[in-house]
């Protein structure tokens, strides 16, 4: 009951707080890829969502903390959209192999590199997990850039504000130069870089680190 709930009603309500969604082309229509995008909000992962899974009629397996899994309705949501939880206090080993064997399965992963809401609404310092997942898995990454979310619900704030955000959705990332490489911290901070470089770009912001 619950689930049927987060699926029918939790879609349609989100999509009020969207104005525009750019670059839907760009999602690939077959096959595994990784959707990285910014973190500013808790409506970050419910756009992404509500956009991609009726579009493609596809799950999209977010890396989401562990503890979202805690609230039933929230544990519902986050089976419906195929959550992987991830145990940031033990670094997050299990749900990267999770996430990578979905992705060689043909399955979408999402993730946010930075892997915490901005409290400024400012990019953050991006983790290298997003790497992993691309090289291992030798899967493209579309970047998204997620504008105006933190103005609708910021961190520490529970009731989100009548206000619209855009989606920005950019060409799929590929590192073929790397994929038979031994990886190493230097190309997992470089392949992150390049991927947040791109996100910044779609969401208006410089990314400095």
């Amino acid at each position: 009951m619950v689930y049927s709930i987060a699926k029918n009603i939790i879609p349609p309500v989100v999509k009020f707080w969207v104005k525009k969604v750019n670059g839907m082309e760009n999602i690939p229509k077959k096959g595994s890829f990784i959707l990285a995008a910014n973190h500013e909000s808790y409506f970050d992962h419910l756009i992404i969502i509500c956009t991609i899974v009726p579009s493609l009629n596809q799950k999209v397996h977010f890396l989401s903390k562990k503890e979202h899994f805690d609230n039933s309705l929230k544990a519902a949501w986050h089976s419906w959209a195929g959550a992987i939880p991830l145990d940031r206090k033990r670094g997050g080993k299990k749900a990267l192999k999770l996430a990578i064997k979905a992705l060689k399965h043909g399955k979408i992963i999402a993730i946010h590199p930075e892997g915490t809401r901005s409290l400024t609404g400012k990019l953050q310092k991006a983790k290298t997990g997003v790497a992993q997942l691309a090289l291992l898995a030798k899967a493209p990454v579309i970047p998204i850039g997620l504008i105006g979310t933190f103005e609708i619900l910021p961190k520490g704030k529970y009731i989100p504000k009548a206000k619209k955000a855009i989606m920005n959705i950019g060409k799929p990332m590929y590192f073929p130069e790397y994929y038979n490489k031994k990886i190493n911290k230097r190309i997992l901070r470089e392949v992150t870089t390049r991927i947040m470089k791109e996100i910044a770009k779609l969401c208006k912001q410089k990314y400095n680190f």
